[in-house]
């Protein structure tokens, strides 16, 4: 083993297991069909081998969920030993949810539909987030959105909303009036979308959110015990425990933009500085201020302009004081935390978003990782739309999937 690598493990997948008791009826449907969300298409044996549910009662089950139109039969498998089988699978018009991303530079609004697919999504780009004008843009995307849907729109089930938790805060570094940014600490986000909307709301940290998307969907299917970074306009993060999202007391785990960095001037002697918080140095809008400062539009440094002959240098300067900024937080997550994994995202190019893996990985190669093990760093899938993917998913979480940790188990337990 070499600076502190180990070979990536291989977790099993963790299985919802069901009860045959008389009163557990939604329970026992939320476990079939979190089973099939987990594993695909499946059929009704499979299904019962998973669950450790009787055939019976799966029957019953699957039957009343296909009625209900939140599963569908799909094709017969043939080719195989005894009677062809009749895959399970998730019907995606069944059940749709809302995402909505309150951001410090836009306003994402995205439907998705029973089996995680995006459907339709808005966004509303401003310099800062003044609620006067994001609510009424907020309640005209809405109303867009139900008229995109149609008839489906009577099958949204709730909202899920993505913000910062201090979504007031940093007004220097953002250069925002004070007077708009300060309203933020009087709105209650979560009661303000329920009364606009009439449907339950969900609420995450922006961060937090993102990170749930990647355990849903991407990097966080095979990995249980991993810190998640999505550099955005601010750094922030989300972290993950035993295969499930952990928000902490107050919702704000992960928090990794907030973390003091080692000053970096004669007098500190490496000492850390409150003032500079990883942020101010790893953060899109950084990279988005040298860009304005050199006369180029700011926001590419979101996209494949970040990438060309004409920026590179100014995004190489950000890469320089960005990537062991990051390594710095890492190393003391790791030692803290005993991670197997560090997901890296962001709403930048992918090519840009791999630099920063790879760089930051150059320099943790130089740390010292006696007593530690140290994590491998990932590439995120989810991109741009993770954080109002992460809100959508907190409905369609909380109205259909089970969520009491004894109920879960090893796929190798259930003989997969």
């Amino acid at each position: 083993m070499e600076n502190g690598h180990r070979p990536p493990l291989k977790q099993p997948v963790r299985q919802p297991v069901g009860s045959n008791q008389v009163g557990m009826r939604q329970f026992n449907e939320r476990i079939v069909l979190q089973a099939i969300r987990l594993r695909g298409p499946l059929a009704k044996a499979d299904v019962g081998r998973l669950t450790r549910l009787s055939m019976q009662t799966v029957s019953m089950i699957v039957d009343r969920l296909i009625d209900d139109g939140l599963l569908a039969r799909q094709p017969r498998v043939r080719g195989r030993i005894g009677q062809p089988s009749v895959p399970i699978a998730l019907a995606p018009d069944g059940a749709f949810t809302i995402g909505i991303k309150v951001g410090r530079r836009s306003l994402d609004v995205l439907a998705m539909d029973f089996m995680g697919n995006v459907r339709t999504r808005d966004v509303l780009e401003y310099e800062y987030p003044d609620p006067h004008l994001l609510f009424p843009a907020l309640e005209a995307k809405l109303a867009r959105v139900n008229a995109q849907l149609g008839a489906h729109a009577k099958k949204i089930v709730g909202v899920g909303v993505a913000a910062p938790l201090w979504l007031g805060g940093w007004r220097d570094f953002l250069g925002a009036p004070p007077e708009a940014l300060a309203a933020w600490n009087d709105i209650d986000i979560r009661t303000r979308i329920e009364t606009m909307t009439g449907l339950p709301v969900e609420f995450a940290k922006d961060t937090t959110a993102a990170c749930a998307a990647e355990l849903v969907m991407g990097q966080g299917r095979g990995i249980n015990h991993f810190l998640y970074l999505f550099v955005g306009t601010f750094i922030g993060g989300g972290l993950v425990i035993d295969g499930r999202l952990h928000g902490g007391p107050h919702g704000n785990a992960g928090a990794v933009g907030s973390i003091p960095l080692a000053g970096n001037t004669p007098e500190s002697h490496g000492a850390a500085d409150p003032a500079r918080q990883l942020l101010h140095a790893a953060s899109g809008f950084v990279l988005e201020r040298l860009f304005a400062a050199a006369g180029a539009p700011a926001t590419a440094a979101h996209d494949h302009r970040a990438l060309s002959a004409d920026l590179w240098r100014l995004t190489e300067q950000w890469l320089d004081t960005t990537c062991p900024a990051i390594a710095a937080t890492l190393t003391n997550a790791a030692a803290l935390l005993d991670l197997e994994a560090v997901v890296i995202d962001g709403e930048l190019d992918r090519q840009l978003l791999r630099e920063i893996i790879r760089r930051t990985e150059r320099v943790l190669d130089r740390f010292e990782w006696e007593g530690m093990v140290r994590p491998q760093l990932l590439e995120g899938t989810i991109g741009a739309d993770a954080r109002a993917m992460g809100g959508a998913i907190l409905p369609l979480y909380a109205h259909f999937a089970p969520t009491h940790e004894l109920f879960l188990k090893p796929a190798t337990q259930a003989g997969y």
